[in-house]
């Protein structure tokens, strides 16, 4: 007869394995809900602080606008009152500036037209304004910046297909800039050339210059004659009288010759009619900007750009 060996087991053995099967299915189950909560309160945190920033930018946005209306009035109330534009540029800091918005909102206000207009390089026709062209080298000149890049710019708006350089006329645009930050887009400037100029360039205006707000380096682009040194003369005197007419010009010393200041009295003018107004409101760590460009035309103004960060 065939000897068998059974062995049974602890009966104590067995329900052991059994609780013990039990505890890792608890383990398991309880860590898949903590990780669902985990999630849970994640996703419902994210969702509560995106919706709370969501409704203080909206807030801020319509805050900001207030700021654009402020300093349109402002700009409206000394065009009123005043003959001339001084200074070119103008900051307005506004803490609490509501009685429910505890942020603060920071206004700057540039005249546009006391800078250079990089399309009045070029004529309506297509052809080149050559005075403008030479007064824009000069401007690059005084900013240590290559004389190149007048060309590229020149490509880019003018309608012909000849380049001035080997890659200007690449993928051009031959015609005219619709707003300042399109010189990206143009080959040869990268953003360093184009942080340098920025401050000193516009596409608006009819190109005449209001030497009441015009900085040094744009002041240099109207004439050969004028250097750093002639065009602080023309600052320092503008800070105690501001210009009434162009041709107050000949007052300041080494301007009195109508052979050197009459070409320069056809390129200025004393009063802005473009205004580029930045509106920056802050809440709560929060951010909003609008930039904006207003025409005056008498009491009224017209918004020929408006960007919302």
């Amino acid at each position: 007869m065939e000897n068998r060996k059974y062995i049974i087991g602890n009966p104590q053995s067995a329900i052991g394995n059994t609780e013990g099967v039990a505890l890792v299915l608890t383990l398991l189950v309880l860590a898949l809900i903590t990780a669902l909560v985990v999630e849970f309160s994640y996703a419902v945190y994210t969702n509560t602080n995106a919706l709370y920033n969501w409704k203080t930018s909206q807030r801020l946005s319509f805050v900001a606008k207030s700021g654009v209306k402020l300093a349109s009035k402002v700009i409206l109330e000394n065009t009123r009152q005043y003959l001339y534009t001084y200074p070119g540029s103008l900051d307005i800091p506004l803490n609490n500036p509501f009685e429910d918005f505890k942020g603060t909102v920071f206004l700057r206000i540039e005249d546009e037209n006391s800078k250079f207009n990089i399309n009045s390089m070029v004529y309506s026709n297509g052809l080149l304004n050559e005075k403008a062209y030479n007064s824009f080298i000069r401007l690059l000149g005084a900013l240590d910046i290559e004389s190149v890049i007048a060309d590229r710019i020149v490509d880019w708006i003018d309608p012909d297909k000849e380049p001035r350089l080997s890659d200007s006329e690449k993928a051009s645009k031959n015609w005219f800039l619709d707003s300042i930050d399109e010189l990206l887009l143009i080959p040869g400037i990268d953003r360093t050339i184009y942080e340098k100029i920025v401050p000193y360039v516009t596409i608006y205006g009819n190109g005449r210059i209001n030497i009441n707000g015009a900085e040094v380096p744009v002041l240099v682009s109207l004439s050969e004659f004028i250097d750093k040194e002639k065009a602080e003369r023309i600052v320092r005197y503008r800070e105690i009288t501001p210009f009434v007419e162009s041709g107050n010009i000949t007052k300041v010393a080494g301007f009195e010759n109508m052979a050197i200041s009459g070409p320069i009295i056809e390129k200025i003018d004393v009063k802005g009619t473009h205004f580029r107004i930045i509106s920056t409101a802050t809440e709560g760590g929060i951010k909003k900007v609008i930039e904006s460009v207003l025409e005056i035309f008498g009491s009224s103004a017209t918004v020929r750009y408006w960007k919302e960060i």
